[in-house]
């Protein structure tokens, strides 16, 4: 930490009020898929994936290189409000006992497994664990993770809008599934659909992963990107798809448009896609 570093996070922790919130430099909730599309196996490879992050160097020293030194991670598996699962509630990690003891308990907890995917309750959930906590945070992140679009509960751009206006950022971590090709929620642009429907907020990215087995890659560089406030490189997969015409064309708060709707998993759902032309 350098001296500039630590006369900031004195000036910072002098400014205080006398309360009992834990400052820190993040509050972030981990949000991960796990829906029906998930097996066993790539439920397995996330927990692992993730564990093996906040076990690395490199994470490690990006909570380090705060000014206040410690992040509050929470941890939910995410499938539809009646599934949900709050795996680790939150805990504050500023070095590496703690970071260690995070990814410990993250591994030796149950895996969890829910029915339909909604990205928005998993939105709504994570605000709430944000709102509700004792922990002021300089920046709040939820960073979600799945295999699939919203199919289930409300719109998700719809609940994103109502998140960014609560002062949090959605970052993505979109995991193209090689073994979910035949089913009718497959997207093979879900790079795009997060793009232009999930991720919002100042400073909002996404990183994707190739598949299961790239995941631990993605989430320790998408983790080492929001820990540290870094700037990503902007850098997706684009496939090519075709679909009808969405009712929810509209531009993400980036900027963004996803041209098949973020309306797409609600209408796979119900049956709605219509042969190529």
């Amino acid at each position: 930490m350098t001296k500039v570093s630590m006369v900031i996070a004195a000036l910072f922790l002098s400014t205080m009020p006398a309360t009992a919130k834990e400052y820190v430099d993040l509050e972030l909730v981990m949000a991960t898929d796990v829906s029906r599309s998930i097996d066993a196996e790539e439920a397995e490879l996330q927990r692992r994936g993730i564990a093996a992050a906040f076990r690395s160097k490199q994470v490690i020293d990006a909570i380090a290189s705060g000014v206040l030194q410690r992040i509050a991670v929470a941890y939910l598996d995410y499938s539809s409000r009646d599934w949900n699962k709050l795996v680790i509630d939150w805990r504050i990690i500023r070095d590496r006992e703690s970071a260690y003891a995070f990814a410990d308990t993250l591994m030796k907890a149950p895996l969890t497994f829910g029915r339909r995917t909604s990205i928005s309750d998993a939105l709504s959930h994570g605000a709430a664990l944000i709102d509700a906590n004792d922990i002021e945070g300089t920046r709040r992140v939820i960073d979600v993770s799945g295999d699939g679009p919203n199919n289930f509960g409300n719109w998700v751009d719809t609940v994103r809008d109502e998140t960014i206006a609560k002062r949090i950022t959605i970052n993505g971590l979109p995991i193209i599934n090689d073994r979910n090709t035949f089913s009718r929620f497959s997207l093979p642009d879900l790079d795009r659909y997060y793009r232009g429907c999930v991720i919002g907020g100042p400073g909002a990215f996404l990183v994707v992963a190739r598949n299961f087995q790239d995941f631990a890659r993605a989430i320790r560089k998408k983790l080492v990107l929001e820990i540290a406030g870094l700037p990503p490189v902007r850098r997706s997969l684009f496939v090519r798809a075709q679909l009808a015409p969405s009712q929810r064309l509209r531009p993400s708060p980036n900027g963004y448009t996803y041209a098949k709707g973020c309306d797409i998993g609600e209408r796979l759902r119900n049956g709605y896609w219509p042969d190529d032309p």
